[in-house]
């Protein structure tokens, strides 16, 4: 392999390899529409950067000498892996490939996360995504050290030196056992659910479902009565099938159809979740994602103007 001087430019190499190619100077020139003596005082400076002759000039144009004929190769590989380099770097900042990695509180069963990553996907197969479900504190935490891009949070609190906006609301559901007698309403309002014995998950989003029900029965003068199981999401819809107690889950969740459970809306009980990223993330794939996501809402509000 030619240890390359680094005056050697990427314009020595192309007149170096038109020159090649052509066999002449002149004809490289009018391949590369510059002035002939421009190519043969690049190659000349070329050489004398090499120290070795390139090219032996006759009447008729030019050959390669051993030297040349080596070098023809390395310069040609040299291209190559340039071009291959500015493709890959285009590509990522062209957000069609790429690493993210989402922090996620919803569920992508359905509603407007499942709608916005089908779509991302589907533009940007070759982007790399990395879910993490888990707290909200935990995951603005994640994003602050860049362990994370953005998080899709519950609420529309500001975060200190985090940009945060909200992006979609969803109503908020009690899941009930069939054989239950709330079950037979169409919806329920919060005085229903007074007296009932809940059950939540020790993993997300329990502590905040456990937190939403204090917030909201407490203030009717019942402190609600909350079992933690340290259950995932499916064994905890199990344990409400069997009649262990209620829970709580959002809208996008309700697709996940269980037998012996029914999911009924509480009137008027929405919850708005918002995308949380670092100001200082530069990732293409992100800044891809964050604008395809403020579209989506800016279109979802129009249409319910």
């Amino acid at each position: 392999m030619v240890d390359w001087p680094l005056k050697v430019g990427l314009h020595h190499l192309r007149y170096f390899i038109a020159a090649a190619e052509h066999g002449s100077f002149r004809k490289a020139g009018v391949a590369l529409a510059v002035e002939e003596s421009s190519i043969s005082r690049r190659i000349r400076d070329l050489e004398d950067c090499l120290g070795a002759s390139l090219f032996q000039r006759h009447n008729g144009g030019v050959t390669l000498t051993v030297a040349g004929r080596q070098f023809l190769q390395e310069a040609r590989t040299a291209m190559r892996h340039l071009g291959h380099g500015a493709r890959d770097v285009g590509s990522i900042g062209r957000s069609e490939s790429g690493y993210i990695r989402v922090g996620i509180f919803s569920s992508l069963a359905s509603g407007f996360l499942r709608d916005l990553f089908q779509a991302y996907h589907a533009g940007r197969a070759g982007v790399q995504i990395d879910f993490s479900d888990g707290h909200p504190a935990e995951h603005i935490a994640a994003v602050r050290l860049h362990q994370l891009d953005v998080a899709f949070v519950t609420g529309t609190a500001q975060h200190g030196d985090c940009e945060t906006v909200h992006l979609w609301s969803e109503q908020v559901f009690a899941v009930l056992p069939t054989a239950h007698s709330l079950a037979e309403r169409q919806f329920l309002v919060w005085q229903d659910l007074i007296g009932e014995t809940f059950i939540v998950s020790e993993q997300a989003p329990g502590r905040e479902i456990h937190d939403f029900l204090i917030r909201h029965l407490s203030g009717l003068g019942r402190y609600p009565e909350v079992s933690r199981q340290n259950v995932g999401s499916d064994n905890l819809l199990s344990l409400v099938a069997i009649g262990r107690g209620l829970t709580l889950t959002s809208e996008a969740t309700t697709s996940a159809r269980l037998l012996g459970v029914v999911y009924r809306p509480i009137a008027g009980e929405m919850l708005p979740f918002s995308a949380v990223w670092s100001p200082n993330n530069d990732n293409p794939a992100l800044r891809r994602l964050l604008s395809m996501a403020l579209e989506r809402r800016r279109c979802e509000l129009h249409a319910s103007a």
